[in-house]
């Protein structure tokens, strides 16, 4: 995580290098002063460009060390670089001698990073090592089942979205790129979509200052140069005020953790009183959420399940209260090697009306990848091997389901009979499995078999006798 951490700060260093030299540009275009620039003509040697040409390692370090660190951390302003630098302020530069350093700006230099998508591929590299969960319970989501829930949450540019718990920003990250694949002409028709995709359009809290660091990072180096990713424990009192922002949350919050219920907002407890941060943070997305409100979580299964008073509370509030819209199971080797504990993804729409009709459920058996620690990448192109297209396919026409059978991989249940069965979600409730029939040799012909069997291996021996004689 500290390698990440001082490639993070290298990376935003030549990032403000490249918005100078874009600033100076429009600059020199249209005979105006550079509007707000990052770097005063007294600073220049601080700049990127500059000082990457020095020859001496010794040189590079102390300058980097002693003024451009210092610089990076004391950047504010309105522009893009103030959200990384309000995250800045204890972060420390680790890196231990010249030579590594100049070897590491030398590399850097060296990659192509025009184009957003390298410098997100390369973050995404460096997010991959990070091999072990987090001390809070957090851990990373894997890349494709990211990818997979934007797909079906498909965001619109006039979505506001949020991650309560958006550790390196992944969610965020890959809503970005949606946006940026499905959306790109309404995203930049005038300066105020611009605006409004940079700076409003996407929210992350986190209460782990290194997480929001490199989250902050991770959305520069894929385009959104000013997102609002703040420092909030999300499930305590002093946020409590934070409710109806967001039309779309997206979120993998952390498991197995438990709150004093002192420490924990009261609205949350008013929902549903308890000290399971799983299910807190699900009364907390139902908060956030304007009305009309999508979000698409991951839960552990025994949210699904769960006989205690707060679970079945919150699950009769989903279905009852607003619109419990569908939920996908996954394998339990989805997150490993980071954890072997099996997991959903819930589906819903804040209406505070109730509109539950059916819920969608699909039983995803393979995401691309082996089960196991390894996670090594199957033949994709056949189903068996890799659900996702299929889900995505099978969600966005959901409908049609009506009339699939309970032996499939998705079908839908009524909402009364989710009420009848206290309201659990688990798909082993709902679905059939068919049991193929064997079909056995009638005992008579199998004793013949085995008599024949026998009478031959007498044979052999009779023979192997005669061969020692």
């Amino acid at each position: 995580m500290e390698v990440i951490e001082q490639m993070t700060y290298l990376l935003f260093i030549k990032r403000l290098d490249e918005l100078q030299t874009v600033k100076e540009r429009k600059a020199s275009r249209t005979g105006q002063p550079i509007e707000k620039p990052i770097f005063s003509a007294y600073q220049a040697h601080l700049r990127w460009s500059t000082f990457k040409t020095l020859g001496d390692p010794s040189s590079l370090f102390t300058l980097v060390a002693d003024k451009v660190f210092p610089f990076i951390k004391s950047l504010g302003g309105e522009d893009g670089q103030s959200t990384y630098a309000a995250h800045m302020k204890d972060a420390r530069f680790t890196i231990p001698n010249p030579a590594l350093l100049a070897k590491v700006v030398d590399m850097l230099d060296a990659i192509p990073m025009e184009d957003r998508d390298t410098k997100g591929d390369l973050y995404e590299y460096m997010l991959g090592k990070i091999a072990s969960a987090g001390q809070n319970g957090q851990f990373r989501t894997p890349r494709h089942i990211i990818k997979l829930m934007v797909e079906m949450m498909a965001p619109k540019p006039a979505d506001t979205i949020c991650d309560p718990a958006c550790g390196t920003a992944g969610f965020l990250v890959s809503a970005a790129e949606y946006l940026n694949t499905h959306h790109s002409h309404e995203l930049y028709q005038d300066e105020a979509s611009a605006k409004r995709f940079n700076h409003d359009t996407f929210h992350g809290f986190d209460f782990d200052s290194t997480m929001l660091r490199v989250g902050s990072m991770n959305m520069l180096l894929h385009g959104v140069e000013n997102p609002a990713i703040e420092n909030r424990d999300s499930l305590s009192e002093g946020h409590a005020g934070v409710e109806g922002q967001f039309s779309l949350i997206l979120a993998n919050p952390p498991f197995a953790g438990s709150l004093d219920y002192e420490s924990c907002a009261k609205d949350l407890q008013q929902i549903v009183k308890t000290k399971k941060t799983e299910l807190l943070f699900l009364a907390l997305f139902l908060r956030l959420l304007k009305t009309g409100g999508r979000a698409a979580v991951v839960v552990p299964d025994g949210v699904l399940f769960g006989s205690s008073k707060a679970h079945k509370a919150l699950r009769k509030i989903l279905v009852e209260d607003h619109k419990l819209d569908g939920i996908v199971s996954m394998p339990s080797g989805v997150f490993r090697p980071y954890a072997g504990v099996s997991t959903a993804i819930l589906l819903f729409t804040k209406t505070n009306s109730g509109g539950t009709d059916h819920v969608w459920f699909y039983n995803m058996q393979a995401d691309g990848l082996s089960l196991d620690d390894k996670r090594n990448e199957l033949d994709a192109s056949k189903h068996e091997n890799n659900n996702l297209p299929d889900i995505i396919a099978r969600w966005h026409n959901r409908a049609g389901d009506t009339h699939r059978e309970r032996t499939e991989q998705s079908f839908l249940v009524p909402k009364a009979e989710i009420a009848g069965n206290d309201y659990d979600l688990s798909i082993n409730r709902y679905k059939q499995v068919v049991y193929e029939q064997v079909h056995h040799e009638p005992p008579q012909k199998i004793l013949a078999e085995l008599k024949e069997l026998e009478a031959e291996i007498m044979r052999g021996m009779d023979e192997l006798e005669e061969m020692l004689e």
